[in-house]
């Protein structure tokens, strides 16, 4: 592999090349790319997608400012140029020394089978499987679209301060959609499983994956409007942690915290949840969707708890942020490829399991909407505020699952829900999606147990003849 043929000097003189118009820091980030996409739709493979993109990005930082300059070109005399722009866009005259580069042996992800080793013929064979499994499922089934993609990066990242860093990620994810029809009413179920893993992911999960989205679409079908006004709402862990990522973590990023565009800037130390309540960002969880043993910037990966029982500890930065911000580097320093600058980004984030019963949450509930599949929504980082669209939910009556609803939306502030958690439960459960900011999309896998929200505002639909 090319990125594995810089020798240590070679490497050192990039950055050093780089630095010599000026600068404070520089770091060099390699990446080698093959990827697959497979996509199904109108009961045949519509799409498949194999490449092969490589390329480099030198980052040069001054003070406030940074340079970024990228390549296709890996060889080193390419990279050698490449330093040579971002020293002419400089122009400057002082030079910062770099340290002597650590090598490190390179990271590799455990995968049960590689996908680069199976057939694109098996491949295609399970799409369509999962495709005729959700068709079957039922009549009232008008539409399916089955996507695979696998993706495996070899990384190299080197900086001023004497890090290098290399690692092979492999990533696969299968996903679900499907749209059911009776009458003049349409819904959608959707499933997706994937994570820093081989193909033993849509292997073992595909046909699964198919059914439980055919089930949803159909069984939302018969749903009722959903009520609205504010009342108690219990959010299962199946839902997944979408709220936890929006409402939440994309507050605690360092360069949102430090441009004062986050409800959460300035208040370390600070009562910002109930004492129930421990939120946490993990890129060291092997195998989750957000798994990296390094970040984007070669900074090894770790557990950092941002809200611990209710008080706020931490931020995720990348080094840029964490000097800004005078902390350490937690290693959330993340781009999409080589193409990009790194920023601080989430990884595998969560609220921690805590001691109550999922089934006593649910039963002390009188009234209430109890959510079991959180779909898309927005949020605005600077107040906090949100709007959720609820996938799947029921009434919660007499603390007993009730009828099932479509049309919720979740409307409130994340502060406050997080203040208004009153119970939560021993259990956990993913989701897992690509999280999209500044023009960027990195894979995140996101998670919360039971929870009970003691209040929040619920938009529901109205009926048409209804006043």
């Amino acid at each position: 592999m090319g990125i594995w043929q810089l020798e240590k000097a070679e490497i050192e003189k990039i950055l050093g090349t780089a630095l010599e118009g000026g600068g404070d820091f520089a770091d060099l980030y390699l990446e080698y790319k093959e990827i697959t996409g497979i996509v199904c739709e109108e009961n045949r493979i519509e799409n498949i997608t194999t490449g092969i993109d490589q390329g480099a990005g030198i980052r040069v930082v001054d003070g406030d400012h940074s340079l970024y300059i990228q390549t296709n070109d890996l060889s080193y005399t390419g990279l050698i140029e490449a330093a040579k722009d971002a020293k002419e866009a400089l122009g400057k005259t002082k030079t910062t020394v770099v340290k002597e580069i650590q090598e490190t042996d390179v990271v590799s992800s455990k995968v049960k089978e590689d996908p680069k080793e199976v057939p694109i013929k098996e491949k295609t064979e399970i799409v369509l499987s999962a495709n005729q499994a959700a068709r079957s499922y039922s009549d009232k089934v008008i539409q399916v679209t089955v996507s695979y993609v696998d993706t495996k990066k070899s990384i190299l990242v080197a900086n001023s301060e004497g890090t290098c860093s290399k690692e092979e990620r492999v990533s696969t994810r299968f996903s679900v959609n499907v749209v059911a029809k009776d009458k003049d009413v349409v819904q959608t179920g959707f499933e997706s499983k994937g994570g820093v893993q081989g193909f033993e992911i849509a292997r073992e999960n595909a046909i699964d994956l198919a059914k439980l989205a055919a089930q949803r679409a159909v069984k939302m079908l018969e749903a009722k409007p959903a009520p609205a006004g504010k009342m108690t709402v219990v959010m299962s862990s199946e839902a997944g942690g979408t709220m936890v990522h929006e409402a939440c973590g994309h507050g605690l990023e360092g360069d949102l915290v430090y441009h004062g565009m986050s409800v959460y800037a300035g208040r370390i130390g600070e009562t910002v949840a109930s004492e129930k309540v421990t939120v946490v960002d993990d890129a060291s969880m092997e195998g989750r969707f957000g798994y990296f043993a390094y970040d984007d910037e070669g900074t090894k990966s770790q557990k950092t708890v941002l809200i611990e029982n209710g008080v706020l500890k931490q931020y995720m930065t990348d080094i840029y942020y964490a000097k800004k911000l005078g902390l350490k580097p937690t290693g959330n320093g993340r781009r999409e490829s080589y193409a990009y600058k790194p920023i601080p980004r989430m990884s595998n984030t969560y609220i921690a399991p805590g001691k109550d019963d999922p089934q006593e949450i649910l039963s002390s509930t009188k009234k209430g909407l109890f959510v079991t599949r959180m779909g898309g929504g927005q949020v605005n980082t600077t107040n906090g505020d949100f709007v959720f669209d609820v996938a799947e939910g029921y009434l919660i009556e007499d603390g007993e699952i009730g009828s099932l609803v479509r049309g919720a939306t979740l409307i409130g502030n994340g502060p406050q829900v997080l203040k208004d958690i009153e119970m939560v439960g021993s259990d956990l459960g993913f989701s897992l999606g690509t999280c999209g900011k500044d023009g960027q999309g990195v894979p995140v896998a996101d998670a919360q147990p039971t929870i009970k929200i003691k209040s929040l505002t619920v938009g529901g639909l109205i009926e048409e003849g209804e006043k």
